[in-house]
């Protein structure tokens, strides 16, 4: 059997596993997905991944895979595994938003309001855009990626800064995770609740949030003085060749 079709098996059970998921309630899901992958060994983990990378694709939220990585495997292991699964899915994600998803994103983008301005900025910095955006709570992780795929951004900065950006939010819910006793509680989302740590990320979060509020809003404002000064050195040049 070749990679390819490997590949396009592993997608398409994981596609299946996702549907499954989403066709139970979600709290009986979660937990049913979870015990079933903590008896399944190497091919649990290789599950896990699969419906990790699908659920972000899907535009659905990965901070309860990302407990669950917690509960299944411990701090160590599960952001070892989580780290590197969440950025594969930011990636692929942020790949179709630039190549076959760009026309409907761009479509859902085009009410954002100074969408623009930021692109712009993230054209001139946009290693540390795309990394107080990872930090900032928010922006939703999964449109995010798709977004950022409309922008000028590198696909190496965009790697980098966003697994950087994510890491201590991964660390904190791979951590609650691991103190979770069983699938149940998991579900109910009992691991965040009143967390001091969970307090600390997210005004953390808001202080990226202003610091990328401050970034673009600087970058706009430079680009618009280029663009005057340019536009000014133009006429003036028209001018005194009319004159001559």
């Amino acid at each position: 059997m070749s990679r390819r079709t490997i590949t396009l098996l592993s997608l398409t059970a994981a596609a299946g596993i996702l549907l499954l998921v989403l066709r139970l309630p979600v709290a009986q899901a979660v937990v049913d997905l979870v015990t079933w992958i903590r008896g399944a060994g190497a091919t649990g983990v290789l599950v896990f991944a699969l419906v990790y990378v699908t659920a972000v694709v899907a535009l659905l939220p990965g901070s309860i895979l990302t407990l669950g990585a917690g509960f299944l495997y411990g701090p160590l292991v599960g952001t070892l595994l989580v780290s590197p699964v969440s950025v594969a899915a930011a990636t692929v994600a942020f790949v179709l938003g630039r190549t076959a998803a760009r026309d409907w994103i761009a479509q859902r983008m085009a009410g954002v309001g100074r969408f623009d301005a930021v692109d712009r900025a993230v054209g001139h910095e946009g290693f540390k855009i795309v990394l107080l955006l990872r930090l900032s709570p928010l922006f939703p992780f999964a449109l995010l990626n798709y977004a950022l795929g409309l922008t000028r951004v590198r696909l190496r900065d965009y790697v980098i800064a966003s697994w950087i950006g994510m890491l201590p939010g991964t660390v904190l819910y791979v951590y609650l995770g691991s103190l979770l006793t069983s699938a149940t509680q998991l579900a109910s989302g009992a691991a965040t609740h009143d967390s001091s740590a969970t307090q600390l990320l997210y005004w953390g979060g808001l202080v990226a949030t202003g610091l990328v509020a401050w970034l673009v809003t600087r970058t706009a404002r430079r680009a618009l003085h280029r663009s005057l000064g340019e536009s000014s050195s133009r006429s003036s040049t028209v001018g005194s060749e009319v004159s001559s």
